[in-house]
């Protein structure tokens, strides 16, 4: 395994809390902390993956910068056909970005000069619903719906074909909502939230279809993200932060009578992503 860490991928030295890869591998958007907003970038994945590209310097690294969130970004996430791109902040706010027809470089706003827009992403939809912080989005298999969580403790599912129209509210939280994934298959949709618990939910009528605690129930303190994910097969669903016999593991969730008999183990503090 080869691990690159490019130095001129930064927020100015601000926290990036979120990275997600272009479905064509072409470019990579990062989301995080700006000046004193939100921040959310994209980048030329050709300078990462070759040297001789990084050093040329008609070859750009920064494609495009986005300050509109008003708060810190925690999440960004590409749709599954690349059209677009959607992010989550402080700011109780859903950004969906499309890239639109460059007219001529322009300049990023508030910067010295040199820094000019390579690619022009602008904010088609904003979408508003959320109480508090924004922690996780998510698009369906086939870009159908758009799924938002937050710390106010719902989970907002958003008609991805028609913004900004919601679909539904789940309620059943009672406490921060960390992380969303879809089944690939496009049945459910799981969270997980500080209240110990994981729920699956039927994308069919949007209510609850199983809620998983026993895992849960030792884990002590709180994490900044409980990002879970689903098996490409969708046979398994893997979370964050459970515990068995006071350590720390990633439970596995077996599709099939949502049995929870396996977890992986080996970490020694919680584990927040899967």
């Amino acid at each position: 395994m080869k691990l690159l860490k490019p130095s001129w991928v930064s927020h100015n030295g601000k926290p990036i809390f979120s990275v997600d890869i272009h479905p064509d591998g072409t470019k990579f958007a990062t989301g995080g902390q700006g000046e004193d907003s939100g921040k959310v970038m994209i980048w030329n994945m050709a300078p990462v993956l070759r040297e001789d590209d990084e050093k040329k310097e008609h070859i750009p690294k920064m494609l495009c910068q986005m300050d509109n969130h008003l708060a810190c970004v925690n999440c960004v996430r590409w749709s599954n056909n690349g059209l677009y791109l959607a992010s989550g902040g402080d700011d109780k706010l859903v950004m969906v970005w499309k890239r639109a027809a460059l007219i001529g470089p322009s300049t990023v706003f508030g910067s010295s000069s040199k820094l000019a827009n390579v690619e022009q992403w602008r904010c088609v939809t904003i979408l508003r619903n959320h109480t508090g912080d924004v922690m996780d989005v998510a698009w369906s298999p086939h870009d159908v719906w758009l799924a938002s969580c937050s710390v106010d403790n719902t989970i907002v599912i958003w008609n991805a074909r028609k913004f900004p129209e919601m679909v539904s509210c789940l309620r059943g939280h009672t406490g921060l909502v960390k992380g969303l994934t879809w089944d690939p298959v496009g049945k459910y949709i799981a969270s997980q939230a500080d209240d110990h618990s994981l729920k699956v939910w039927r994308t069919v009528d949007w209510q609850m279809e199983t809620d998983i605690t026993k895992p849960f129930s030792e884990c002590g303190g709180t994490t900044h993200v409980l990002r879970l994910s689903w098996s490409p097969d969708g046979q398994y669903l893997v979370s964050a932060h459970a515990m068995n016999n006071s350590g720390p593991t990633a439970q596995i969730v077996e599709r099939d009578g949502w049995r929870t008999n396996m977890d992986f183990v080996g970490h020694r503090k919680a584990v927040t992503v899967v």
